[in-house]
């Protein structure tokens, strides 16, 4: 008899759970009919509207720049005048536009800089940043501490100066980056972007 009890109890409670996932189930589909198609295409008309805006394609803006959230060296006013400045190629493949210029002298092979740095995608997604971190980061230059592209970008830099560099795969991250929580993946040796900015050389300011 108890058994029997169960197995009906069970099966009262089969046939309620179902009329319920079924009630739910057109609740949903009434309530997000027609609001959640109107509110695709308003967006998509915003989207398409602000891409012709800023000379772009359709689902480029979102991916060109950073979130707001995240700290940058050079925004997107700022990305977008750096576009027709000269573009300096070096023999290694490695390419830079300047920001600043900066005064003084460059940093001799061996000498330590202090930088901040905000590493990108190619289509400037940030995956790195020393702002995000709030402390400058201490560089020994020419002495691969950091990827071959970064310290080469370094070399005739002067304090106080900012530039983007455009730096190739093969002197970029020859393991890649795995992604992390609001950081996007960095494939091995693929071109990668990084925005430098360099604060002072310690040691060689005295003499300016």
């Amino acid at each position: 008899m108890a058994l029997a009890t169960r197995k009906a109890f069970s099966g009262k409670s089969t046939i309620s759970a179902a009329r319920s996932r079924t009630t739910v189930t057109r609740v949903c589909c009434q309530a997000s009919g027609s609001p959640r198609r109107s509110f695709l295409q308003h967006t998509a008309a915003f989207t398409a509207a602000a891409a012709i805006l800023l000379g772009s394609q359709p689902g480029a803006i979102a991916a060109s720049l950073p979130p707001q959230d995240i700290k940058v060296i050079c925004d997107a006013e700022c990305s977008a005048k750096l576009e027709s400045a000269p573009e300096v190629s070096l023999p290694s493949g490695l390419k830079y536009r300047e920001i600043a210029v900066g005064n003084g002298p460059t940093p001799p092979v061996g000498f330590q800089v202090v930088v901040h740095y905000v590493a990108m995608t190619p289509n400037l997604r940030v995956f790195d940043s020393s702002l995000d971190k709030g402390k400058p980061y201490d560089i020994r230059v020419g002495a691969g501490q950091v990827i071959k592209g970064l310290d080469d970008g370094l070399l005739d830099m002067k304090p106080g100066g900012i530039r983007r560099l455009y730096i190739p795969g093969d002197m970029a991250f020859p393991k890649g980056l795995k992604a992390a929580p609001g950081r996007p993946a960095v494939p091995p040796s693929t071109p990668v972007v990084f925005d430098v900015q360099l604060l002072y050389i310690p040691g060689l300011e005295a003499d300016e």
